[in-house]
């Protein structure tokens, strides 16, 4: 079979389509024929080796994926943590789920990373019916979140999800356009982050209050920023660490203002069939009644596997970049 190849550590240069052996199900396993592979930041990483329980090369690339099981013809996405950009993938049955009626596989490989990490973004800052730790706002209080990279793949899923849940969504990014694209979608603040300092924009636009969480997938000093954002009580969800920098904290604004900080790693979660099910079951109306749609700026070739990285490493695309295989 073809397949999307890791060939050394490095950038989007080792990565090339070669011939691999066909994988064998084991017990609670079934195969997949894949169609679509969605690509991630945490793909780069993985090709650079730095992405932690990555294999030593070759190995094959891709996380998240869509496809026909080969013995049943049911259309499924799913989740694994590298082998998915392939024309076929051996896979724990717990870690599929049903393609949404009506979508594409090119739409169901673009939807499992980002709406389960937003919508768990959301659940680990107490705004979902579902939370663990739900938070008891007066009923005048309006919830608001700042999501960092708004016009990226999970940036335009939090945006929907925000808008579902009412939720005054702030979003950084680095050009008009991209912002213009993601108030579309329903994003209430757009804050170019190339043309001012997002800490002084949501302090201006919330007339000092701040915010009650903030997405955080950079890392470095923006995780301190991120937590000078935010107004008393609330939470900085790192999901993260777009600069490579380990994140900094502002011990001194977290005791000041009574802030926490929370990690949150699908590749971990994902492992919980239950949780993500729960997710998935509460997404589900919102997918039907088509308010959730992934937003989609580049589909390509496997054969430019390549491409798909520097787009992402470059800041280029808009929402998710999607491979097609085969």
């Amino acid at each position: 079979m073809k397949a999307v190849v890791v060939t050394r550590p490095g950038g989007p240069e080792v990565l090339q389509v070669q011939d691999m052996p066909e994988p064998h199900a084991k017990p609670g396993e079934v195969v997949v024929r894949v169609e679509a592979v969605g690509i991630n930041f945490a793909d780069t990483m993985s090709t650079h080796g730095t992405y932690p329980g990555t294999p030593q090369p070759p190995f094959i690339s891709g996380r998240e994926f869509a496809g026909v099981v080969e013995d049943s013809g049911v259309r499924v996405m799913g989740y694994t943590q590298y082998g998915a950009a392939a024309e076929k993938n051996a896979i724990k049955e717990k870690l599929l789920w049903p393609q949404p009626k009506g979508w594409t596989s090119v739409q169901s490989a673009a939807f499992p990373v980002i709406f389960l990490t937003a919508y768990l973004a959301y659940w680990k800052a107490g705004m979902t019916s579902d939370a663990m730790e739900p938070i008891l706002w007066p009923a005048e209080h309006k919830k608001r979140v700042l999501i960092h990279a708004a016009a990226g793949g999970v940036g335009t899923a939090a945006i929907q999800i925000g808008k579902l849940l009412g939720v005054e969504t702030y979003g950084t990014s680095s050009s008009e356009e991209k912002l213009d694209r993601v108030k579309q979608l329903g994003l209430d603040h757009g804050i170019n982050y190339r043309e001012v300092d997002y800490e002084k924009r949501v302090l201006e636009l919330t007339n000092g209050e701040g915010v009650d969480a903030v997405f955080e997938m950079l890392g470095g000093e923006h995780t301190a920023k991120s937590l000078r954002c935010c107004r008393s009580f609330g939470r900085v969800i790192i999901y993260g660490t777009a600069t490579g920098q380990r994140q900094q904290f502002d011990a001194g604004v977290m005791m000041g203002k009574s802030l926490s900080a929370h990690g949150l790693w699908l590749s971990v979660l994902s492992k919980d069939s239950e949780l993500i099910q729960r997710c998935l079951h509460a997404m589900q109306p919102w997918i039907e009644q088509g308010h959730l749609h992934p937003e989609i700026g580049h589909v390509l070739p496997m054969e430019q596997a390549g491409e798909a990285h520097r787009l992402l490493l470059q800041r280029a695309n808009y929402g998710k970049i999607v491979l097609t295989i085969g």
